[in-house]
């Protein structure tokens, strides 16, 4: 039994303190650099963490964001297949090992054992020290490109890495993820861009003989057309004092925005609709804006459906909603 059981809480203790030593200008200084990298456009061969100082930084000021949004897209995975549970996890492009915390967590009673993989090495070596006493992982050196090969496993997870490849190695990944795994789960930033990506990779799993597990309630084609909208959701995180001091402002928390699609090989129960947008709640009623098995919708829940109008009130974007329930 672990120590100290995986959660958010337990990693943003086991990241308190990380910065110490490290001047808050340096830091805030390697953080802006960063994002600067995440959000050009070209694609990149070599690490995008550097050294410590880099890692220290992405670490304090991403890791929770990334915890969460795979959080989000491990929950609805779970809720399609309340059955499954993975004993081996393989994080590509894992990093610091965010998404690994967030596996362990889903899984807490039994906790599958995790490889990271990530080029830079000076991430794996502060993963593994925050990860003390609290994951069980490996964490390995690895290329992660077009040549990546991978051991069978129960479970793949690809959390902010594709954006970083080239077309042609996303591809590669994609398809290398589909023969290793039982389940992949792929998660990227919550813009236009990043869900174009997500559809691609969605299409690769689909045509590999995936079913979508989530967010989808089908595996057929997206109905949002493109170029007019894109898919994707929210996580709320828990601001850090390198956050407020990178970004300004005096809110304890942020909405990170993530697009994701997890996949499977055995026969999931997918939602029957989901809530794609955050719900409106009017006087007396509460629009939802729904992806179903027929495609987008609008469904308005007012006083007169009862308990279901109170649900429709608790809903939450991202959340399935079974619209039959209503009669």
């Amino acid at each position: 039994m672990n120590a100290s059981a995986p959660s958010a809480d337990s990693l943003r203790a086991a990241l308190a303190g990380l910065l110490d030593g490290l001047p808050p200008r340096q830091a805030a200084q390697a953080v802006e650099r960063l994002i600067a990298n995440y959000r050009g456009t070209t694609p990149t061969d070599t690490p995008v963490l550097r050294d410590r100082s880099d890692v220290a930084a992405y670490a304090a000021y991403r890791m929770p964001a990334t915890f969460e949004a795979v959080r989000g897209a491990l929950a609805a995975l779970r809720a399609a297949a309340p059955d499954w549970a993975p004993r081996t996890h393989t994080d590509v492009g894992g990093g610091t090992g965010a998404a690994g915390w967030a596996v362990a967590e889903a899984w807490e009673d039994e906790p599958p054992r995790t490889v990271v993989l990530d080029w830079a090495e000076p991430a794996l070596a502060l993963g593994r020290e925050l990860a003390a006493g609290s994951l069980d992982a490996e964490w390995r050196t690895a290329r992660i490109g077009g040549a990546l090969k991978l051991a069978d496993t129960d479970l793949v997870t690809v959390s902010y890495v594709l954006k970083e490849l080239t077309a042609a190695d996303r591809t590669a990944l994609v398809t290398e993820a589909a023969r290793a795994a039982r389940t992949v789960v792929i998660v990227e930033p919550g813009t236009p861009d990043g869900y174009e990506r997500i559809i691609a990779a969605r299409t690769l799993l689909v045509e590999a003989g995936f079913t979508v597990a989530a967010p989808c309630p089908h595996s057929g084609a997206c109905p949002i057309e493109p170029g007019k909208d894109w898919c994707h959701f929210s996580a709320r995180v828990s601001r850090s004092s390198l956050h407020r001091q990178v970004k300004g402002g005096s809110l304890p928390y942020e909405d990170e925005k993530y697009s994701y699609v997890a996949a499977t090989r055995f026969p999931p129960t997918p939602a029957v609709s989901r809530i794609t947008r955050r719900p409106q709640i009017r006087k007396g009623l509460v629009l939802l804006e729904l992806c179903g098995q027929d495609g987008l919708a609008r469904d308005t829940v007012t006083k007169r459906h009862g308990p279901l109008y109170k649900q429709a009130r608790d809903a939450e974007w991202g959340d399935s909603w079974t619209p039959e329930d209503e009669g």
